[in-house]
């Protein structure tokens, strides 16, 4: 097993010498094998290790007996030790989603690289995930091995051997007992279609995994060969593959933030219509027209009006299709729709002004040059929520709160957008 991880962290560049390397650890099998396996390679591979662990308070008693693991197991070792804990509710995505993007909040408010303990076992069920709920492409790469900060060196790794490599090392772990009910989809086809497919080959799951990969590799081929700018004369001679990747991109430059295989498809027939002033509506309010050889945004969405928010309460933005929600902070999460912040004056939800600028991980940037970077149209820009008070920005709805103005403990004040 430490050879896979070894051969996952130089594939793909995950860490540098000298660089934290925070292990996120539930306290089960594959986490305290992750953890354990860094550990010993924090020297070989020249990095500052460190483990996270989030509560999500949903187990009560059991939820406790992890922190306390986690947290004894890091002492004994002296690796330094972050801790998070949030109450976590169901929202429209389910519970499972709910707890994962808190978890993540927490784990991605940490300075340095995040190293999650999936899987190849991870990986094929994620596929299968996918199928089931209807894939393409993209989805049929299943788990990324590199997203921003987060790096995932097990993917390659099979759920045998990271039992055989603690019995091995003779390293300890608690069970979730949540994973043993068949609540969610993933539970569902671990242990039931799983087995089955194990029987048939019992690499299916190593075998899965490294094909998700491959296809992975064979999708960035794809978008890196759709084109950002062109015509609809270009759109027709491109292999329909490249073609669907090229309009993606244009829906999303335009306003529309998840496309869909209908939206896009829609938006192909708009390319091959007989009709050189062809149009469409999508969502969020976009407009897409033919202009001969030209697709186009049809016209500009109308500025944000200016709102001065109450530090407890709620307001509606009818023509975004948002809520904003204002309360006294019960933990700290940070999103691009959640921030925790500590507020001085008037609490104002406005467009971008002249000047703004706001800290990321990546640094300080006005708003003006982030727009431009993240290619959101200038069409678009003026209806993108800007949340300030009389020291500056605090974040930007669909970005993220501005770091030098999230709350580093409570009290603090949360405000989170809603689709209503």
């Amino acid at each position: 097993m430490l050879n896979e991880v070894v051969n996952q962290l130089r594939r793909y560049n995950m860490v540098s010498p000298s660089e934290q390397v925070i292990c996120a650890v539930s306290g089960g099998a594959d986490s305290m094998a992750l953890l354990w396996c860094m550990y010993l390679l924090q020297k070989k591979m020249g990095i500052r290790l460190a483990a996270a662990h989030f509560n999500h308070g949903l187990r009560g008693e059991e939820s406790l007996r992890d922190t306390r693991f986690v947290r004894d197991f890091c002492r004994d070792y002296n690796i330094p030790f972050f801790e998070g804990s949030g109450k976590v509710t169901a929202g429209k995505k389910g519970l499972e989603a709910a707890a994962r993007d808190a978890r993540y909040a927490f784990l991605d408010s940490l300075d340095g690289k995040i190293a999650t303990a999936h899987t190849a076992d991870d990986n094929a069920e994620t596929v299968l995930m996918h199928l089931v709920r209807g894939t393409g492409l993209k989805g049929l790469g299943g788990i990324a091995p590199v997203s921003g900060q987060r790096i995932r060196p097990m993917l390659t790794v099979t759920r045998q051997q990271v039992l055989a490599f603690l019995e091995e090392y003779s390293i300890p772990y608690v069970t979730d007992s949540s994973n043993l009910e068949d609540t969610f989809l993933r539970n569902r086809l671990r242990h039931h279609v799983m087995p089955l497919l194990a029987q048939e080959n019992p690499k299916f799951a190593e075998n899965t995994s490294q094909m998700a990969m491959r296809l992975r590799r064979d999708e960035q081929a794809l978008l890196e060969m759709a084109e950002a700018e062109f015509t609809v004369s270009d759109l027709k001679a491109q292999t329909p593959a490249v073609r669907a990747r090229s309009l993606e991109h244009f829906l999303k430059a335009h306003g529309v933030h998840e496309p869909e295989s209908r939206h896009i498809a829609l938006t192909e027939s708009l390319v091959f219509s007989d009709n050189p002033s062809a149009k469409a509506d999508f969502p969020g309010g976009v407009t897409v027209t033919r202009r001969y050889d030209r697709l186009c945004v049809l016209s500009e969405a109308s500025p944000l009006p200016q709102l001065v928010l109450p530090l407890e309460g709620s307001a509606e933005i009818p023509a975004l299709n948002l809520k904003i929600t204002v309360s006294p902070a019960q933990s700290i999460v940070n999103t691009e729709s959640t921030f925790t912040v500590s507020v001085q004056g008037d609490l104002v939800l406005r467009p971008r002004r002249p000047g703004d600028e706001i800290t990321l991980p990546g640094g300080t940037k006005s708003l003006k040059k982030l727009f431009i970077d993240q290619k959101i149209p200038a069409a678009q820009r003026p209806q993108i929520p800007v949340l300030s008070d009389s020291l500056g920005v605090l974040g930007v709805y669909g970005i993220g709160v501005n770091r030098n103005r999230a709350a580093a403990q409570l009290p603090a004040v949360q405000i989170q957008f809603s689709t209503l």
